[in-house]
């Protein structure tokens, strides 16, 4: 790692430049003055010298090492170690046919109720980098989409895959759970839970919700529960005969009383989102609920490297002096 410990200094590098140029506007001090240019005509002729040239830049190449040292240029090294208390977290997400009905709003447009699950999951996943997380989805049966993991990047990769009609169509809640809890009963962490987010009633699968909660509550494990959307009629897209997308009303109906009592049965709690703020809310109290507990201890070591660009500095400044009481060497007036 490098660093300059007075960063601040370096902008007086910007004003060697002017220098420059207001020392070229002057013009150099004279070593013989003439009363007439006739006599040294001819030799204004002649090309000056590349080397004179390069001399009269070293002063100003020693000043800019000066100010290069006065800020301090550091390497060094940096460790941080990290103890953790995780919580591995399984989400399932329901990705049935219903979850594209348009009652729910982005960037304040219409927009799908999967697609609106997805940004708040992606923030959620975003806001817990030291917990394993995980993704299944189901329709009329479940989809493992990734294992529980802390590579969230490849996870949230596989979040953006996630389509409406990959999957048989229904919505197999309680196969769903068992498949969740399957994946997380063998891991380690003190805490594991599970978000289940659905917008319909159990109606596939061969295992029973109530039964697949009663599993979690015997694995200790905790099952949010979140019933998207708003009560009564949504508007959804469809297909008419002509090919052209129209927006009907059709009738929604979450199982409430099924969510509730698998979060009841598992001490964890139901929640009932109808628009994006809502689910935003939901999503920030599990958070909050459901905290990693952590303790960093960094480390961090320094080598001062301002000696280098200021012995270059001195070399050069050396320099410039040699040649100017040698190969410069000027004739007194």
């Amino acid at each position: 790692m490098f660093r300059f410990a007075n960063p601040q200094y370096l902008w007086l590098l910007a004003v060697l430049p002017l220098l420059l140029i207001w020392r070229g506007r002057g013009g150099p001090a004279p070593a013989i003055e003439y009363p007439s240019l006739a006599l040294v005509r001819e030799v204004a002729r002649r090309t000056r010298s590349r080397f004179g040239s390069i001399l009269a830049g070293l002063p100003l190449l020693a000043l800019a090492l000066l100010i290069v040292a006065v800020a301090r240029p550091q390497q060094g090294a940096s460790s941080a170690t990290v103890h953790a208390s995780g919580v591995d977290i399984m989400l399932l997400l329901d990705v049935s046919g219903s979850m594209q009905s348009l009652d729910f709003k982005l960037d304040n447009l219409p927009a799908s109720r999967v697609d609106v699950v997805k940004s708040v999951v992606r923030r959620f996943i975003e806001a817990r980098p030291n917990d394993r997380i995980g993704l299944t989805i189901f329709a009329g049966l479940p989809y493992l989409m990734s294992p529980v993991t802390l590579d969230h990047s490849w996870l949230l990769g596989n979040l953006d895959r996630v389509r409406i009609g990959d999957i048989e169509d229904g919505t197999a809640i309680g196969s769903a759970l068992a498949a969740g809890l399957n994946r997380l009963r063998n891991q380690s962490a003190k805490s594991k839970i599970i978000i289940l987010m659905t917008d319909g009633q159990n109606n596939a699968g061969q295992i029973t919700p109530i039964t697949a909660a009663e599993a979690a509550r015997a694995l200790g494990i905790k099952v949010y529960t979140i019933g998207i959307g708003v009560r009564g009629e949504a508007p959804f897209p469809v297909i008419d005969a002509f090919g052209r997308r129209r927006i009907v009303m059709e009738k929604v109906d979450v199982d409430e009383d099924t969510l509730q009592r698998i979060a009841t049965a598992t001490g964890a709690r139901f929640y009932r989102a109808t628009d994006t703020e809502s689910l935003n809310h939901i999503y920030d109290e599990i958070d909050k609920l459901e905290k990693t507990a952590f303790t960093v201890h960094s480390y961090e070591q320094w080598q001062e490297l301002f000696v280098w660009p200021a012995l270059a500095a001195l070399s050069v400044l050396g320099l410039s002096l040699l040649g100017q009481f040698t190969l410069r060497r000027r004739i007194p007036a």
